[in-house]
């Protein structure tokens, strides 16, 4: 009698430590253990994670004019924290006690550089709301070593009379591009990239605009079967 009532009570105890503790699945009649994801302030032992983006001297103005549309997104939306280090001259973004995901803070720091590259609030605030975005930069020296006149000649034939050749490729291709004199960036998905990044090399390498927007119009209406 002693022995079967010690028995039930350790019985009662380890299923009421098991409900208690963690949930648990049955599949195929043996139990399995299923931990809940971990929130950001209980990751790296309950410290706050950080990233910092350096401030180039000539995005200064810009980054003060248009802080407070960099703020609320990263803020109230996505749930982290940021301040502008002047003494450094640094945006620092971190995480807090109500971050949903820790994925948010490399957005917000993406999102944040994307505005240093040079591209817009609009542009660039899409990289916190869609999870396929990325950067892509190269150099025109990373294509073809050109100097003097030849590299001006090539800068002005990617950005085209009044913008026209990049405001080209940027609608063929739903992506944005920042020439910033001999460095390129490119805002968009890995696919769209891609197609962009061939238009341009193939401007710098020398083709004319004509040829390029025929190989777009291609490219484009490929892209438009498959998705």
């Amino acid at each position: 009698m002693e022995i079967e009532r010690t028995t039930s009570a350790v019985a009662s105890a380890a299923g009421s430590s098991s409900s208690g503790a963690m949930a648990v699945d049955v599949a195929g009649g043996a139990e399995r253990p299923r931990f809940e994801p971990l929130m950001p302030s209980e990751m790296s032992g309950g410290r706050p994670q950080f990233r910092k983006v350096p401030v180039p001297s000539h995005r200064f103005a810009p980054l003060k004019r248009c802080w407070m549309e960099i703020y609320t997104p990263v803020y109230e939306h996505m749930k982290v924290d940021i301040r502008m280090n002047l003494k450094a001259r640094r945006v620092e973004v971190k995480t807090r006690q109500d971050t949903p995901d820790v994925s948010n803070l490399q957005k917000c720091a993406d999102f944040v550089h994307a505005f240093m590259l040079g591209f817009d609030i609009a542009d660039a605030v899409a990289l916190l709301r869609l999870d396929d975005l990325y950067v892509d930069s190269f150099e025109i020296k990373d294509v073809k070593t050109l100097r003097g006149e030849h590299l001006s000649r090539a800068i002005g034939r990617l950005s085209g009379k009044g913008g026209k050749t990049k405001y080209a490729i940027e609608n063929s291709t739903r992506t944005r591009i920042v020439i910033a004199d001999t460095k390129i960036h490119i805002l968009g998905s890995f696919v769209n990239i891609k197609v962009a990044r061939d238009s341009l090399c193939s401007l710098i390498l020398g083709s004319p605009a004509g040829k390029v927007y025929s190989k777009l119009r291609a490219v484009s209406a490929r892209l438009a079967e498959r998705y």
